[in-house]
């Protein structure tokens, strides 16, 4: 199937999950097909040993990484859509609900939790520790950075993947989902910048975060 959007994400950015909102908020006006892929940011940094990247920092990013072995146990029963649907339900928890401390404490439990609110067989909450799904999280995370190249975060989307248009780049980064026409005003200029071929368009300045 062709999709309009690839759409790869780590469950645990916050920035990540605010541009995957105005993915949805353009997706219910102009009826996109959006793939909801991989990028673990514990397997990013697996090999930083920078000062600020801490013990605790590294175990945040785990919990974003197990959410993403559930995720792909999802795409392997349910395909993407409902990968999509986890998104969702594992985003809302982490971010606007501010649970994901829940997750660092018992992510077995919490993952449960979060399925069975969610629709899902609480079951798939032991894939949380399931090893045999990085080897697919690596390759699609290796296959984003491919695509944008390496010093990037999350999220990182290719607009009209497999076709001669196809254009990636990381963000947009933005503090506040924006909705209704401005969403979709938003959409066409990074479609735009994307396709243009522009290496980097960037300040360091971002606005508070505000999961409203």
């Amino acid at each position: 199937m062709a999709h309009d959007l690839e759409f790869f994400f780590d469950p645990v950015c916050p920035w990540a999950w605010l541009t995957s909102r105005w993915v949805e908020e353009v997706r219910a006006q102009r009826q996109y097909d959006v793939r909801w892929r991989f990028i673990s940011l514990w397997v990013v940094n697996e090999d930083l040993r920078a000062e600020w990247y801490t013990p605790e920092y590294r175990a945040g990013h785990l919990t974003g990484h197990q959410a993403l072995r559930v995720a792909d146990e999802i795409r392997l029963r349910r395909g993407d859509e409902a990968v999509g649907d986890w998104y969702t339900a594992i985003g809302t928890a982490f971010h606007p609900d501010r649970r994901r401390q829940e997750m660092t404490d018992d992510p077995e439990r919490f993952v449960a939790g979060v399925l069975e609110s969610a629709g899902f067989d609480a079951d798939l909450a032991r894939h949380v520790h399931d090893e045999s799904h990085d080897e697919y999280i690596r390759a699609d995370t290796a296959l984003a950075l491919e695509r944008t190249g390496k010093d990037v975060g999350t999220p990182i989307l290719t607009f009209h993947p497999g076709t001669e248009a196809e254009a990636s780049l990381f963000g947009p980064v933005i503090p506040k989902v924006p909705r209704g026409e401005r969403a979709v005003r938003l959409w066409d200029a990074i479609e735009t910048v994307a396709a243009s071929g522009v290496a980097e368009l960037k300040r360091t300045l971002r606005g508070r975060i505000d999961f409203t």
